[in-house]
């Protein structure tokens, strides 16, 4: 596990969300504009990790989020939300983050299946 000292998030400056065990940020390689990112203060790598109360934080700042969002951008007319948790799963910073990734319509060609997406070939539905 990376060291809190090292930790990217751990030592993030830029917070635009502030709570009590969570704070957001925006992401430093976004998707899509004013993508953002969830965080619990307690430095553990994955949301199963989390203590009941550190869920139900993150939840209330992802309610905030979008909130915030939707005020600052009117074009915003979906999300994507979800997180990575371990590396096979892509995980690239082994503190828990969870990606909120706002979409606006005609953003990609087709959006059907959008995070089964994630596994080429996977995101249409076939009967």
């Amino acid at each position: 596990m990376t060291s809190m000292k090292k930790c990217v998030f751990c030592n993030d400056q830029n917070i635009w969300i502030n709570d009590k065990l969570a704070f957001a940020i925006f992401d430093k390689y976004p998707v899509t504009e004013l993508h953002s990112l969830i965080i619990p203060k307690r430095h553990v790598k994955t949301f199963f990790e989390l203590s009941q109360s550190e869920k139900i934080a993150c939840i209330s700042s992802l309610d905030k989020i979008k909130t915030k969002l939707l005020k600052k951008d009117k074009s915003i007319s979906g999300f994507n939300v979800g997180f990575n948790a371990g590396k096979d799963s892509g995980q690239t910073i082994m503190h828990c983050h969870i990606h909120v990734i706002p979409r606006r319509k005609g953003d990609i060609k087709d959006p059907e299946g959008g995070i089964r997406n994630i596994i080429p070939g996977k995101g249409l539905y076939q009967s």
